[in-house]
């Protein structure tokens, strides 16, 4: 309760009520909200209450406000009100400080990694790449890797240099599809996120990655000398073939090192379109990572134009490597190509960025409606190794947001951004992809290793959220859904939350992050030990079927992934679960690199927004 002393001099009657009685209080009931008349003295607070201001209030002009009153505040008890005091700071405090925990702890339900902590994880995942380098290793990061694959290319009748490149998975095959395809989306992340990576340091390392397997690239391209010479594409090194009893690295589990055994190396001369235009992806993405390196990049850039015309425009060559057994037959089972017309949009798309030739850009935008039309249902929205569609259309919409080429591309350029937005919309929605029940996205549910897909699907939704963002854009529509840039960027971090412990199996999937990994990885080199002695092939199964951890920590290897129920089996003699690969950890990389936190600097850098290089990927398109 708090009372009042009331008194009005501007009005006779009250002054004269006023002397008769010698003081006239009210008090007040907080339930009821207004003034209530008392006829005792309480010692709390006597308050004066000037409802119309001073300046307006004249002796010789009658106030408006007959029934004002005025309340004088006294403070009666100095002691109760300095309690009162202290007792409503200690509260205004109190609820500061819950407001601040609610706003920057977690959320019970949320992810509970954020872009903040993704520069060790980032950091080990980029060493799972120096541990598959194969051929002469000069700066060796990798304690348990050496030399190897010193004579590959040399097979039969086969002598050419196809040493370098990098070991496919935990075997010791060098595939050419998934290679290229590594060094293409390891590149796109560089061309735009570059200023993060130098940022944490790590500029110089994916450069080095990147470099390691453009050079094998150039290797696996020989181009015809006259008309009567084929162009000839190296897609293979090692034997994939299980049926056999002689030694190969399928059937043998040996250390890269250790391997005396025969390698033979696949050959294609035809029908080879796709494995074409990834490899042309690659070499014009790469151009652009080394721009400031002219020679090398114009190396680059002419192989990948040479290529194109010998290839991607020849008819005759049209067609999957993998229907012909030479080129691909046994990589059928591994990396089986489904089509060819992604991949030549995916090559000429790149080669317009690294040339700023309009005609790579006109043929990749006619074959993008063909490539739509063609593409199997089980590939839409999937974003990997045997499928770039989905990249293409966020590549060229990219184009046609920061650097639209006007006629005659409209077209093209107008569905592919729509074909974007409605991308973002099928990973957000319930209907078009399951889930498993820890929240990982089921992009290839007919297929092991759920992570790589989920992998590129957060870096696609990641990097277009970052695309809305420099257009201050809050988000966009598609049919009757839309989206906005933080759901983007929540489903985006939720995906790489679950590789690092955020799953029902409380374990992360990025081998040597964490206390609870994977220990028995499907892989030849780190679960054999590195003590100087050979393992013939009998004493490498051993090794594959001991229940010991890996005696080698293959550190930053993200594994194949869970099943459909979130259900996980550490055992190295089953790859469905435990077996890493480039391509996989590419897309890793990917999603890790787009969601780390932009530079410190970043906004006093000019042509970034937020991490990205808006321009950078234009520098060679000429302006009209």
């Amino acid at each position: 309760m708090t009372e009042f002393k009331s008194g009005n001099p501007s009005h006779p009657s009250t002054s004269d009520n006023m002397e008769k009685n010698s003081g006239l209080y009210v008090h007040t009931v907080s339930e009821a909200c207004r003034l209530l008349p008392s006829a005792s003295r309480w010692n709390s607070i006597e308050l004066e209450f000037n409802l119309l201001p001073t300046s307006l209030i004249s002796d010789n002009t009658p106030s408006n406000y007959s029934k004002s009153i005025d309340y004088n505040l006294i403070i009666s008890n100095k002691k109760h009100f300095k309690r009162f005091i202290y007792i409503s700071v200690s509260l205004v405090f109190v609820i500061v400080a819950i407001v601040l925990l609610l706003h920057f702890l977690p959320l019970k339900h949320a992810p509970q990694d954020s872009s903040k902590n993704l520069t060790v994880p980032l950091n080990q995942a980029l060493l799972f790449f120096d541990a598959q380098k194969s051929g002469v290793l000069p700066n060796n990061l990798i304690k348990f890797r050496g030399d190897s694959g010193l004579e590959d290319g040399n097979f039969g009748d086969t002598h050419v240099d196809l040493v370098g490149g990098f070991y496919d998975s935990g075997n010791n095959i060098k595939f050419t599809f998934p290679t290229a395809y590594t060094v293409t989306l390891l590149s796109w992340t560089v061309i735009e996120y570059h200023q993060k990576y130098a940022d944490i340091g790590e500029l110089e390392h994916i450069k080095d990655i990147i470099k390691w397997g453009s050079d094998y690239l150039l290797k696996v391209f020989v181009p015809s000398n006259s008309t009567s010479d084929p162009t000839i594409l190296y897609s293979q090194v090692g034997s994939t073939n299980n049926s056999t009893k002689i030694d190969n690295d399928i059937n043998c589990w040996q250390r890269p090192e250790d391997m005396t055994y025969q390698r033979p190396v696949s050959i294609c001369r035809t029908n080879s379109s796709d494995l074409a235009g990834e490899i042309i992806a690659a070499l014009s993405a790469t151009s652009l990572v080394f721009k400031d390196d002219k020679a090398y990049s114009i190396e680059l850039i002419k192989a990948a134009e040479k290529l194109f015309e010998l290839v991607i425009r020849d008819p005759n060559k049209q067609g999957t490597y993998t229907m012909d057994d030479d080129c691909g037959g046994e990589a059928r089972k591994f990396y089986n190509s489904s089509g060819y017309l992604d991949e030549v949009v995916w090559g000429g798309s790149w080669l317009f960025f690294a040339t700023g030739n309009n005609s790579y850009l006109r043929y990749a935008t006619e074959k993008f409606e063909l490539a739509v039309n063609e593409e199997l249902t089980l590939e839409k929205g999937v974003f990997s190794w045997n499928n770039k569609l989905a990249a293409s259309a966020v590549l060229l919409t990219r184009l046609r947001y920061f650097r639209d080429p006007g006629y005659p591309y409209e077209e093209t350029l107008e569905p592919s951004s729509n074909m974007t937005d409605l991308l973002m919309c099928s990973y957000l929605s319930h209907q078009s992809f399951n889930k498993t029940p820890g929240g990982l996205i089921l992009l290839r549910p007919d297929l092991n290793a759920p992570l790589q897909y989920a992998a590129a699907a957060s870096f696609l939704s990641k990097l277009y959220s970052d695309y809305l963002y420099i257009m201050q854009s809050s988000g966009r529509s598609c049919s009757t859904s839309s989206f906005s840039i933080e759901m983007l960027h929540k489903f985006s971090i939720a995906q790489a939350s679950i590789f690092k412990r955020n799953n029902p199996m409380k374990m992360s999937y990025l081998v040597g992050f964490g206390d609870h990994f994977p220990t028995q990885v499907h892989h030849r080199g780190a679960s054999i030990s590195w003590d100087n002695r050979r393992y013939s092939c009998p004493e490498g199964n051993r090794w594959l079927y001991s229940k010991d951890p890996n005696p080698n920590v293959l550190i930053g290897s993200m594994v194949a992934g869970p099943t459909q129920d979130d259900n996980f089996s550490n055992a190295r003699d089953k790859p469905e679960y435990t077996e890493p690969s480039i391509s996989g950890n590419a897309a890793l990389v990917a999603a890790l690199i787009a969601l780390h936190d932009p530079p410190r600097d970043s906004s006093s850098l000019k042509g970034f927004n937020g991490g990205i290089d808006k321009l950078g990927i234009f520098s060679n398109i000429r302006v009209k």
